[in-house]
């Protein structure tokens, strides 16, 4: 009779002595691709195209230039002095993707910053940043549901959005529920449709379950999701942004 004392001495006898490192060699696994810079190199190119086209239309146009070689370039720069790159995450895609993803959103969330202390009264330097998603630190790269920034004891969530479709994860929705339930502080979601140049704020704190917007979206295998309505859209990027208290119930 065939044990499985059996197969542990044929991979015995193919040189592996943990089944991990067997499973690894036969899929591929263990084989690192090398990060192709000049992929990199086109990718950052990209991102400083689409923001420098953004900035032009933008209702207070940023010192473009200075904010891409603060928030790109020398990001991009610690990350390849920090060896950092082939750390990544890839999540089944390729590391130099992941890399553009996360940029691609972490400027939206710069570039939106001196509007978003606008848009709630303060000023810039009251707004803190509380998100785990800390790409030069890949300790603390977590991608947790926890918000990217506070301002005066509310949450904010920034998000981006780039092909027309506009959705909030469900886990993002958990997340706020449970700390509105044991904080009392609530979470907002600022959401930068790039594609169309608006931008949606929604309160997520107090979603129900049932909620009409809630959908399943076959793009992310399935997921259920909390598709932001038209209505959620108050302000156009070459339009001066509205006041949060004007939009939501927010008691600052």
């Amino acid at each position: 009779m065939i044990t499985e004392k059996d197969f542990k001495e044929y991979r015995s006898k193919l040189g592996f002595t943990r089944q991990d490192d067997f499973k690894k060699f036969l899929s591929a696994k263990d084989i690192e691709v090398s990060i192709d810079f000049a992929y990199l190199d086109k990718l950052n190119l990209r991102l400083e195209d689409i923001f420098n086209k953004i900035n032009k239309i933008y209702y207070r146009p940023l010192e473009i230039n200075y904010f891409l070689s603060k928030n790109l370039f020398e990001r991009y720069e610690q990350l390849k002095q920090n060896n950092l790159l082939n750390k990544l995450n890839n999540q089944g895609r390729r590391k130099e993707e992941v890399y553009f993803s996360w940029m691609r959103g972490f400027l939206s969330c710069e570039f939106l910053k001196g509007a978003i202390a606008e848009i709630f009264t303060t000023n810039a330097e009251e707004i803190k940043n509380i998100g785990d998603d800390n790409i030069i630190n890949l300790e603390t790269f977590k991608r947790t549901p926890k918000a990217d920034l506070e301002i005066k004891n509310t949450r904010i969530e920034v998000q981006s959005g780039f092909q027309g479709i506009n959705d909030i994860k469900e886990h993002k929705v958990r997340e706020a529920k449970r700390i509105y339930l044991e904080r009392q502080i609530k979470t907002i979601v600022i959401h930068l449709d790039l594609f169309n140049g608006q931008v949606a704020f929604v309160e997520i704190s107090n979603i129900e379950d049932n909620d009409v917007n809630w959908i399943t979206r076959q793009q992310m295998e399935g997921q259920s999701v909390f598709n932001i309505d038209q209505n959620y859209f108050k302000w156009l990027l070459w339009e001066n942004p509205p006041k949060i208290n004007s939009i939501l119930e927010v008691n600052l």
